[in-house]
């Protein structure tokens, strides 16, 4: 098998560095849509949301959930920014799955004192829990 062109990947936390090592391709979302980058990806800087960050590295893919940050693509390197990271093996389903019904339940109630924007993120951080373990 021919060696495959990578690009480093840094995805930090303010508690730990979550990943450091190379990459294939990287799969994300941002407050524009998904993303994907290979290396060589023109230079960009985006705002992440919650997603299930795929890493790729030749056939082994790695995921994780990524509840917001920002990301800074440059030519031989990616760096995101995360407010939290965690591997799907990190991460309690069942509790994932009670925060889901929560926010669901909170955004059907349409009650006027709900912080909306609270619930819809609480919603979109629990989804992509759930996400990233399937």
């Amino acid at each position: 098998m021919a060696d495959l062109q990578t690009i480093k990947l840094l995805v930090n936390t303010p508690d730990r560095v979550f990943y450091h090592d190379d990459a294939t391709f990287v799969e994300l979302s941002t407050s524009e849509g998904d993303i994907g980058v290979y290396p060589g990806h023109i230079p960009l800087t985006a705002v992440v949301v919650p997603c299930v960050l795929s890493i790729h590295n030749g056939n082994d893919i790695k995921k994780a959930a990524v509840h917001g940050g920002i990301i800074e693509i440059l030519k031989d390197k990616i760096t995101i920014l995360a407010e939290v990271a965690e591997w799907s093996d990190e991460i309690d389903v069942e509790r994932a799955n009670e925060a889901r019904l929560r926010a669901e339940k909170r955004l059907a109630s349409h009650d006027s004192n709900l912080d909306m924007v609270r619930a819809e993120a609480a919603l979109k951080r629990s989804l992509a829990r759930i996400k990233a373990v399937n």
